[in-house]
């Protein structure tokens, strides 16, 4: 076993995927296969949940019945993700550390193949929370999974123009993004994350978790369908 397969990869999942309207059974199900099979071949991972809709649902109704600061929001979206790491951690019951993160500045125990992770603090979304992870455990690579096959130069739901990049700097993906992190956001990487990530060197490979099969190209280093920022 070389080192690159020992290597700890570090996976931020959107909550789109995992809770798209109905909990996908499906996504869960090719998931959880194609990570035990990479356990085997010695990788080892840690899975950080987003939040999603469910967050969002929570979100707008609770802004729609009461005014709310962007505080009382995050924390609504974070204990959104919680639930849906949870789900998670039920799901690698096998082969998963039994405690969520749920502050990734502390000492973390990768003893297990498989760490789970959830939101944080407000002011932050679950791709910081996947960075400051990999910053803990010095991990040099870090897939986020959206629903979306690559970064774009826009918004491709809403500009028909928008241009897909395949690999992208740091600071030009960061002139792409909002400047600032806002309860809800929408972006393929969040800015705080995004700053960090450079000021770590950190790779980050941006695709579709309905591609399972692309994540797993990424892995193996061959050529697949996805956005490297680096």
């Amino acid at each position: 076993m070389n080192a690159k397969s020992r290597e700890r990869v570090v996976v931020s999942v959107g909550g789109s995927l995992i809770v798209p309207d109905a909990i996908d059974i499906n996504f869960l199900s090719n998931l959880k296969g194609l990570i035990l099979d990479k356990v085997r071949k010695g990788f080892s991972f840690s899975i950080i949940a987003g939040g999603g809709r469910t967050a969002r649902r929570y979100q707008d109704a609770a802004a729609t019945v009461t005014p709310l600061s962007h505080a009382d929001l995050d924390w609504l979206g974070i204990h959104a993700t919680r639930l849906n790491a949870q789900l998670l951690r039920n799901i690698f019951v096998d082969v998963a550390n039994p405690r969520v993160i749920e502050n990734p500045t502390v000492a973390i125990d990768t003893s297990e193949p498989v760490t789970i992770a959830a939101g944080w603090k407000p002011g932050c979304s679950t791709d910081y929370v996947a960075v400051l992870i990999a910053k803990n455990l010095g991990a040099r690579r870090l897939v986020n999974l959206s629903n979306t096959d690559y970064v774009y130069t826009a918004d491709p739901h809403k500009d028909p123009n928008a241009k897909k990049i395949e690999k992208i700097s740091w600071a030009n993906f960061r002139a792409l993004i909002p400047k600032e992190w806002g309860p809800g956001l929408s972006s393929p990487f969040d800015p705080v994350a995004a700053k960090e990530s450079e000021a770590l060197g950190l790779e980050v490979a941006v695709m579709n978790g309905a591609r399972l099969s692309e994540f797993s190209n990424y892995l193996d280093g061959k050529p697949f369908i996805g956005t490297i920022i680096a």
